[in-house]
């Protein structure tokens, strides 16, 4: 009697294992799945979203003594977007469970390296930002703190031509620091 190699396959299968009912292993792989998990955070927050739900961020104004019209805004809508992104804590304007409020107190130029000639070969653009921060869960981890980035740039090249570049590397740099501060608690 010849076998196909279908034939042989089934009959090996059926001769050498034993039959375990298909519902008692499916209850055994949940157990052994349930049992097993594992949990990663990759954004570094350390919130306990069962007593934290929801954050505040106030509008930051402009009080420093030049003003770049765009950046107050610019820098609320990219420390908000930071924390959405970040977070699972509900935005609001007011009344959070975390809140978030302050003002760019400095944006500032200054003259570095001086050329051969007398005049600036680069200038310093700085930004400083004031921030107070309040937990209604955790009182113990509320502050208030200054925050400061700085760009230079080749002073032949006119301000108003690297502005929007300069300011959003500090602004990114900032919102990063505070978001570190406030929930990554790093």
């Amino acid at each position: 009697m010849v076998l196909n190699k279908t034939s042989y396959m089934k009959n090996l299968i059926k001769n050498n294992y034993p039959k375990v009912p298909v519902f008692a292993v499916m209850i055994i792989m949940s157990f052994i799945l349930a049992s097993c998990t594992i949990s990663y955070k990759f954004n570094g927050a350390s919130i306990d979203y069962s007593k934290t739900k929801s954050l505040s961020i106030v509008d930051f104004p402009n009080t420093a003594e030049l003003v770049y019209p765009p950046l107050a805004q610019y820098f609320t809508e990219t420390l908000r977007d930071t924390y959405a992104k970040q977070t699972r804590l509900q935005l609001l304007k007011r009344g959070g469970d975390m809140n978030i409020e302050g003002e760019i107190v400095g944006y500032q130029l200054t003259p570095m390296a001086i050329s051969a000639d007398s005049y600036a070969a680069e200038t310093k653009l700085t930004m400083t930002i004031k921030v107070r921060f309040s937990n209604n869960k955790n009182p113990e981890d509320d502050f208030e703190k200054s925050y400061s980035a700085y760009q230079t740039y080749d002073s032949s090249r006119m301000l108003t031509d690297v502005q929007d570049e300069l300011m959003k590397v500090m602004v990114t740099e900032i919102t990063d620091n505070i978001y570190n501060d406030t929930v990554a608690k790093w």
